[in-house]
């Protein structure tokens, strides 16, 4: 049986969901399909965000021949091969060109990856790489060089799936519109929040549900539970998951850890994702902490990633000692309120032009305009030189927008700024 996800993927531009960020009507990256100029690319990302999709549009939309390999299965001999086909169309009467798709490059080899570049350069084949490690480390300097753009895709949002989850449920012709399924919206919502941005997740398993349901053709939220093997307490009541949120931090920034990790379980317990829970707690790592131990940052980070690595249920053991350390750290939002402060200024305020000695000199004719002629490098004033680096009506104002506490190691910060500000009489 063919998998939902496969039968559904999208054959057309138009039919296409997500990636908003760079897919979109008229956007350069249409356009560039549409007029038959789209060139080599990276597509990088996550997986179930579109990335073969997109490339197998691509090359019916280019009316090129179309070559896809993955490259866990495909070796040089093969590739070889493919690039002699594409030159003797490219360079004989036809003068048609060849698109090579190749799935997971990143398990290739230096070698393998070079054996491309000479075929880019000269235009026999327009190469298409996806890849779901980051390309500018696992892909060698001379292809990315010959390869225009990069193109990150994103995990897809839960509006997105929802969007998917509705037109193949609509659908007749390729998907479930003829068996007339009874469902909530709020029941794709939580489908589409427990796939984590998977389009083929959240396809997979609706397909793995409506496969399996008895004479009742209706979706629920526990048949979706049921179906990922999770439980959906979480996501019963949409203003649970906000208000144990909010709570979590709440008492972190009280320093309670009792009633932290309390939360935490709660969370946990309803069904909450890694992700969700690790953005709240890196961004409480910097709002609510910051300066007072700037490491907490970095912890709290590697917690999470280890969280990630790791999976539920041991990633519960990660996340607790993240929320331990930030409920148990000392606080201060001072770098969190100088940015509104600073933001603010700029709303409402006619700000003058950055100081001349602070703009960039490196280029011919800064000199004669006067730029950077008087900047003082602080390095060579032993690490510290007396200087105007606000612009002048708010440095003439004495604006300030950093206060710091005298919590944890913000009160080092606020020793060495005060004998900084005392230097150039501005305490």
């Amino acid at each position: 049986m063919i998998p939902l996800s496969t039968r559904m993927r999208p054959d057309s531009l138009d039919n296409f969901i997500g990636q908003k960020h760079f897919m979109y009507k008229d956007s350069l990256f249409y356009n560039s399909i549409r007029n038959k100029t789209f060139d080599s690319a990276i597509f990088y990302g996550p997986s179930g965000t579109g990335k073969t999709t997109l490339a197998r549009i691509i090359a019916k939309e280019m009316d090129g021949e179309f070559y896809e390999l993955n490259a866990s299965t495909t070796g040089t001999k093969e590739l070889k091969e493919i690039i002699e086909k594409a030159q003797l169309k490219f360079f004989g009467l036809q003068k048609q060109t060849t698109y090579v798709y190749v799935d997971e490059v990143h398990r290739w080899n230096k070698l393998q990856q070079d054996s491309l570049l000479k075929a880019i350069e000269e235009g026999v084949i327009h190469f298409i790489g996806s890849t779901t490690e980051n390309p500018y480390f696992s892909i060698n300097n001379a292809i990315l060089s010959r390869v225009r753009n990069i193109y990150e895709f994103k995990q897809h949002t839960t509006e997105d799936l929802i969007e998917i989850l509705t037109y193949t449920l609509q659908d007749t012709a390729r998907g479930l519109g003829s068996l007339h399924i009874k469902y909530e919206t709020e029941v794709l919502k939580v489908l589409a929040e427990m796939s984590n941005g998977d389009a083929r997740v959240a396809l997979d398993t609706l397909g793995f549900i409506l496969d399996n349901l008895n004479t009742d053709m209706e979706l629920t939220t526990a048949l979706v539970g049921e179906a990922m093997q999770r439980k959906t307490t979480f996501y019963d009541r949409s203003e649970d998951r906000y208000n144990l949120l909010s709570a979590l931090q709440k008492s972190i920034r009280g320093s309670d850890p009792d009633a932290a990790v309390h939360y935490l379980a709660r969370l946990l317990n309803g069904g909450a994702d890694i992700q969700m829970i690790g953005r709240r707690l890196l961004v409480m790592a910097s709002e609510d902490i910051g300066m007072a131990y700037p490491t907490a940052i970095t912890i709290v980070n590697s917690c999470v990633q280890a969280a990630l690595m790791v999976g539920l249920p041991e990633a519960q053991i990660n996340l607790a000692q993240a929320v331990v350390l930030l409920a148990s750290s000392p606080k201060s939002n001072a770098s969190c309120m100088a940015l509104d402060k600073a933001l603010q200024d700029i709303r409402t305020k006619q700000i003058d032009d950055v100081p001349l000695h602070l703009k960039d000199s490196h280029y011919g004719g800064a000199k004669k305009r006067g730029i950077g002629i008087d900047y003082k490098y602080p390095h060579a004033y032993g690490g510290y030189v007396k200087q105007q680096y606000l612009p002048d009506n708010l440095y003439q104002a004495g604006v300030r927008y950093y206060e710091p506490t005298e919590n944890g190691n913000e009160a080092a910060f606020k020793k060495f700024l005060e004998g900084v500000r005392k230097i150039n009489g501005r305490d």
